[in-house]
């Protein structure tokens, strides 16, 4: 069996060696008081004989940063076709996960001839749509308004942004239908903890090619069903089903500032922070601002899968 140094270790998943070194120090109770936030790292090695070894039945299947998208946990769908990746490692091990999801109230307007549904707020008029497992929600909503008159509705959704290569093309905000409510007791969780046009966003915090703002950019998490389905599918559904979600973000006073990548620079840049924040949608200039931060700020993202170059190049070429 061969050992691994802790040099190696750091260098395989990125962590300041000295750090790695306080952690691991040869003894296992310094090691569980980390292994909460750091268990995609430890499952990976094994304790034996006063030394930490390489499991031989597995392999990391943790993606290296090469473009601001990327982190740590990245899985891209063109190499998890390994055979001897490790699924099980990959999974989250704590609470830490992508999310968007929030409360907006407005007139909504339902057109089932041409399937087009809005909500307007504000004045402003937004696109409003489902997902097949939705489906019954939404046919709930349509009940609710035909059966009260009222359009006015108060909607648990979750927020998605179109960004346009040509930066003088202003992005476009459209939402998802999760659920409604009418303003009293829900049993939606979501419902109860946020009020209107509130947001709670766990992402990367970044600049991306296409928005002069930064964004919360918020990714598939992992989960091994996923992880079958991608290997599967055509790359043109991968890609739709992988497709991120951007949501640029009014931040002044940031802990740390959104990670910026230079395609011209040479050597290691780092990665994204990993935030979660509560934040209040803005109709008046289509952003998010910042109202609270939930947790603090993490080096490490949660295990999550994200479309490769290699099957967004297939359908640029299609």
């Amino acid at each position: 069996m061969v050992m691994a140094s802790t040099e190696a270790i750091a260098a395989a998943f990125r962590i300041d060696p000295q750090i790695l070194e306080k952690w691991l120090e040869g003894k296992q109770p310094v090691l569980a008081k980390y292994a909460s936030a750091h268990q995609q790292i430890f499952a990976q090695f094994e304790y034996v004989g006063g030394e930490w070894h390489p499991k031989l039945d597995r392999q990391s299947s943790v993606a290296t940063l090469d473009e601001p998208s990327q982190s740590q946990n990245a899985v891209e769908s063109d190499r998890v076709q390994h055979p001897n990746s490790s699924e099980v490692d990959l999974e989250p091990q704590s609470t830490a996960m992508f999310q968007a999801v929030g409360i907006v109230t407005g007139a909504v307007h339902l057109d089932w001839e041409t399937h087009k549904h809005s909500a307007i707020i504000n004045g402003s008029t937004y696109p409003l749509f489902y997902i097949s497992q939705k489906r019954k929600a939404f046919e709930a909503l349509k009940a609710e308004v035909a059966a009260t008159g009222n359009s006015r509705q108060r909607l648990i959704v979750y927020p998605r942004v179109i960004h346009f290569p040509n930066k003088q093309r202003a992005h476009e905000i459209a939402f998802q239908l999760v659920g409604f409510d009418k303003g009293q007791q829900t049993k939606q969780e979501v419902s109860r903890e946020l009020l209107d046009f509130e947001f709670k966003l766990a992402g990367l915090w970044q600049f991306i090619p296409v928005c002069r703002i930064p964004c919360i950019s918020i990714f598939r998490n992992f989960s091994s069903e996923r992880l079958d389905y991608i290997k599967q599918a055509e790359p043109a559904k991968k890609v739709k089903f992988l497709k991120a979600s951007h949501l640029p973000l009014l931040w002044k006073d940031a802990p740390c500032k959104p990670f910026r990548f230079n395609p011209k620079a040479e050597g290691d840049q780092g990665h994204p922070t990993f935030v979660t924040l509560k934040v209040k949608f803005l109709p008046e200039r289509n952003v998010f601002g910042f109202v609270e931060q939930l947790t603090p700020v993490q080096e490490t993202a949660p295990p999550f899968l994200k479309a490769s170059k290699k099957d967004k190049a297939s359908l640029r070429r299609q």
